[in-house]
């Protein structure tokens, strides 16, 4: 072989290594970038999206670039557009499937989600926390004997669009028999805003995951930080909690502001970040990123706090939002999916499809009072198909 075509097949194996996605040697196949929306800067999911992006940047060359925002319409809205492939979003994907709230306006509707993983473990909790200071307002200093029911009269964040938050809000207010008309309500932009709200005095009171960068800045604040004690055997009480927000569960809350350390405390919680594409999402795509989740675990375990619950074993198959075919691809390769996993999802997806039909029908109708109608509609179609009717 001559000088010249050595040199040629050099040349042409790095242009072959170059023109190749970089990722085979990771071991799933994406495109070199990929684009997501997650929660706002400072939030739980925000630093995981960071870590998860490092770890793709570093073991297969993939730029994720992350679009935070401050609320789920704006979350959704580029997954909805094409814009993004994915989202790592909250609770707000499961408001979106029902087309309640926000998503129940003409202009949204129930929206088709699909699960790919979820943060389903380690040891993060949900919760609406109070500024300490705000406990002496109620005569309580320190917070000692604060109750949720406490919270009557203090001034509480409310996110202009992000019905998830403020569902979650509402529904820790419904655990102390309290509602919105019991407290003063601040509106903020977003929520970080509300955060930075409890550090500067202008909030009492704001929901947020235990693990949040934000929670730790508002316990290390002059302020302060104190999460409401939870009681496991208040029925009645979760029962309150749970009719507004049935995708609760209880928990043992390891990980977070004023809680890493502690050996932990009773709290409630629900999967949180989730990472969710639609069901006209690739579904190679959707197995290839769903991989890659897992396959990078050890490399991004340990990068923020609560991290580590996106392992296998915290999965929940069988919660409130179908997975992707392409998710479920994976999870059966990896001997996890079950029969009973699959008629769940299954389930879940005529669900959907019951809800979609409604809309469509009511667009059909086009009633001029569509936020009076709608409702109805989707209340008849739930029960008509023997779902549970939520909201």
């Amino acid at each position: 072989m001559t000088w010249e075509e050595t040199m040629r097949k050099i040349v042409f194996a790095a242009a072959m290594c170059l023109a190749a996605p970089a990722v085979h040697a990771a071991d799933f196949d994406l495109p070199r970038q990929i684009a997501w929306t997650a929660y706002g800067t400072g939030s739980a999911g925000y630093n995981e999206a960071v870590a998860i992006g490092a770890a793709l940047q570093d073991e297969a060359d993939i730029n994720l670039r992350i679009l935070p925002a401050g609320n789920d319409v704006s979350r959704m809205e580029p997954l909805r557009q094409g814009k993004v492939q994915f989202s790592l979003n909250g609770i707000g994907v499961y408001l979106a499937q029902e087309g309640v709230l926000a998503f129940g306006s003409e202009s949204w509707g129930p929206q088709k989600i699909r699960t790919l993983a979820t943060n389903s473990g380690g040891g993060v909790a949900m919760s609406i926390g109070v500024a300490r200071e705000a406990c002496d307002q109620v005569g309580k200093p320190d917070c000692k004997g604060f109750t949720y029911a406490d919270v009557r009269g203090l001034r509480v964040a409310y996110i202009k669009g992000a019905p998830a938050l403020n569902t979650n809000t509402s529904s820790w207010l419904a655990y102390g028999g309290l509602d919105w008309d019991d407290v003063t309500l601040v509106e903020f932009g977003g929520f970080g805003a509300a955060w930075k709200g409890m550090v500067d005095g202008s909030v009492d009171v704001a929901f947020s995951s235990t693990n949040a960068g934000v929670t730790y800045e508002a316990a290390s604040s002059p302020r302060g930080l104190f999460w409401p004690p939870f009681d496991p055997a208040d029925e009645d009480a979760f029962k309150r909690l749970t009719t507004v927000a049935p995708y609760y569960i209880k928990s043992k809350a390891m990980v977070g502001a004023n809680i890493d350390g502690t050996g932990g405390r009773d709290m409630a919680a629900f999967p949180y970040p989730i990472l969710i594409g639609l069901d006209t999402t690739d579904t190679e795509l959707a197995y290839n990123m769903t991989k890659a989740m897992f396959k990078l675990l050890p490399v991004y375990s340990g990068k923020t706090p609560g991290i580590e619950g996106w392992a296998m074993e915290f999965q929940q198959f069988e919660w409130v939002i179908p997975y992707h075919e392409g998710a479920i691809r994976y999870y059966k390769e990896a001997g996890v999916w079950s029969d009973a996993a699959q008629q769940h999802n299954d389930r879940l997806v005529a669900r959907q499809n019951a809800l979609a039909a409604a809309w469509e029908n009511l667009k059909a109708e086009a009633p001029a009072n569509w936020d009076e109608v709608w409702p109805e509609k989707r209340r008849a179609a739930l029960k008509a198909g023997g779902f549970q009717v939520a909201f």
